[in-house]
């Protein structure tokens, strides 16, 4: 049998915003720290399944890039989800946003690893909450992760089959150079992640031009994922324009079936 968590929410605040609210947050597990977390919830009617039973919304997890934080993502892929009736989550990391810190400033590769650990169990929680949700779908979840965001997305959705559909921005294999990666790959290699992520669409957007992130990591990572899988360039650098955001976000709503009249 599972082992239940407790999840503890603590409500900042909420206001309105175009197509929704928008709540922000701090969840925890027993014993855990506090995950600052920004939640988009739609508005309008959910609608009803074929035998006349109300139908929940689909939702997102969202993982910001390196330096960055949850309210990047909350104001990009969030807001442009929320335009397509899919609700969202933004985390900040460890070391990230109102979680001061630099991840890979370790003194140690212990250390690192143990940041690393946290994040991805702050993921596995962060989905948790989104199930535990009434008025979310519990099996049609999404995850959009950024840079940084998509290693650790890859690695969560390798192993929750709970997440139906993924999408990749600006992610790839590992860069060279990445402090400790020899440790890194250990527990969170990428290209193993990919290979257990099959049978469920992936969506890969990537920059032409990216330095960060390049073309040829991009490309091996779409190389060891199974199908159904996509990889869309554009002519960018490591960040992407807003057309890539729209794509992206029409890609996910229609995996995790939105309604089509938003």
């Amino acid at each position: 049998m599972g082992l239940t968590i407790s999840i503890r929410q603590t409500r900042i605040d909420e206001t309105d915003v175009p197509g929704g609210r928008k709540l922000r947050l701090e969840l925890a597990a027993d014993g855990g720290e506090r995950i600052p977390a920004i939640l988009l919830l739609p508005d309008g009617d959910t609608g009803t399944r074929s035998d006349g039973t109300a139908q929940s919304r689909p939702a997102a997890l969202l993982l910001h890039g390196y330096t960055s934080r949850k309210e990047r993502m909350a104001d990009t892929v969030g807001a442009a989800l929320l335009q397509r009736r899919v609700a969202s989550l933004a985390i900040d990391f460890p070391m990230h946003g109102d979680r001061e810190g630099d991840l890979f400033a370790q003194r140690s590769p212990m250390q690192l690893a143990a940041q690393w650990r946290t994040a991805l169990a702050e993921c596995e929680l962060a989905l948790g909450y989104l199930r535990a949700r009434a008025e979310l779908d519990r099996v049609r979840l999404g995850i959009v992760g950024y840079s940084l965001g998509s290693f650790l997305g890859i690695t969560v959705a390798a192993s929750h089959r709970r997440v139906r559909a993924l999408v990749l921005a600006a992610g790839g294999d590992f860069p060279v150079g990445v402090p400790f990666e020899r440790v890194l790959r250990a527990f969170a290699n990428p290209l193993n992640a990919a290979g257990q992520y099959s049978g469920r669409p992936l969506l890969m957007l990537n920059g032409r031009h990216d330095r960060t992130v390049r073309p040829d990591q991009a490309e091996r990572l779409f190389a060891a994922a199974g199908e159904p899988k996509e990889l869309r360039w554009w002519n960018s650098g490591h960040v992407l324009p807003n057309d890539a955001i729209a794509d992206g976000c029409d890609w996910l709503a229609e995996r995790l079936g939105a309604p089509t009249s938003a």
